[in-house]
């Protein structure tokens, strides 16, 4: 089992930043990918950045070049930087982990965390 927690979300501007953090707790797997998925209303959700315990990353076109994923192994904590906020990036976002199949876009993100709202005003 593992328990995933995230905070960083809120309310921010257009072009604004925000760190999003996930702390990760109990048997992680060894072999992983942890990734942050968002979903808006009426809208499917959506896997916007994936980083692999290797240090492989993925990244939704969307937001090449504005957001940033990385992981801090010695703390099992995820972050995901956002820069350069659209208002287009609001959303729920959710952490997530799971075994690493070779694909951060088709691994199995079998724990989720809670959710943290990010609402960018326009």
């Amino acid at each position: 089992q593992v328990q995933l927690v995230e905070s960083g979300g809120g309310l921010v501007q257009a072009g604004g930043s925000l760190r999003l953090s996930c702390a990760a707790s109990g048997s992680i797997f060894s072999i992983n990918a942890m990734g942050w998925y968002r979903q808006a209303p009426g809208k499917e959700r959506e896997l916007v950045a994936g980083i692999s315990s290797g240090g492989d990353t993925y990244y939704t076109d969307s937001v090449k070049g504005r957001f940033t994923i990385s992981r801090d192994n010695a703390k099992n904590t995820l972050y995901l930087q956002m820069n350069s906020l659209k208002a287009e990036d609001t959303a729920m976002y959710y952490c997530a982990h799971g075994y690493y199949s070779g694909s951060l876009l088709l691994s199995r993100y079998d724990y989720w965390g809670q959710g943290t709202q990010v609402t960018v005003s326009l």
